[in-house]
């Protein structure tokens, strides 16, 4: 595999890790009633948090699109909208009553799984890492989707034991 391709499959992975996120959050957002038009410049309210969270996850996922595969950035991409969709749950959580908590749980466990992959001397090219954070989102999304947050399908499952790419596309 030369460079080019490993960082097209490295992208791969990341792009549906953070789209997957990103959906995560635009759903926990919309269970708590936040509309993400709301967001503040300087956020003073966990909605106002939540939804610049949101538009910068939208953000960051436009550059990745427009840019040249870089697995460093890729990563903190995946990480920043993981961590968007885990201020989402936040609230989400709160809006439900406790039903929400194991989706919490699993939103922040997603979170830090993804700055584990984005961060250290790998810079998102740890396949352990890129793994453990793949099987962290699928079970936020499991989550989100029982508590009933409107999130239907996980879009990081891998296609073989080499983790060379998701099996659907972000």
């Amino acid at each position: 595999m030369t460079g080019l391709d490993d960082g097209e499959a490295l992208r791969k992975g990341h792009a549906a890790r953070a789209h997957s996120a990103h959906t995560r959050a635009v759903a926990a957002c919309a269970h708590a009633g936040v509309d993400p038009v709301v967001g503040e410049l300087v956020p003073t309210t966990p909605a106002g948090r939540a939804a610049g969270a949101l538009r910068l996850s939208a953000r960051s996922l436009d550059a990745l699109a427009g840019s040249t595969p870089g697995p460093a950035a890729d990563a903190r991409c995946a990480r920043n909208a993981s961590a968007a969709a885990a201020l989402a749950a936040q609230l989400a959580a709160a809006a439900g009553g406790g039903s929400g908590h194991p989706a919490l749980r699993a939103a922040l466990a997603a979170s830090q799984a993804a700055a584990a992959a984005a961060g250290g001397s790998a810079g998102g090219r740890d396949t352990s890492l890129n793994a453990a954070a793949d099987d962290a989102e699928e079970r936020a999304v499991a989550a989100a989707h029982a508590a009933g947050w409107g999130v239907s399908c996980s879009r990081t499952r891998r296609t073989d034991p080499s983790g060379s790419g998701p099996a659907s596309t972000p």
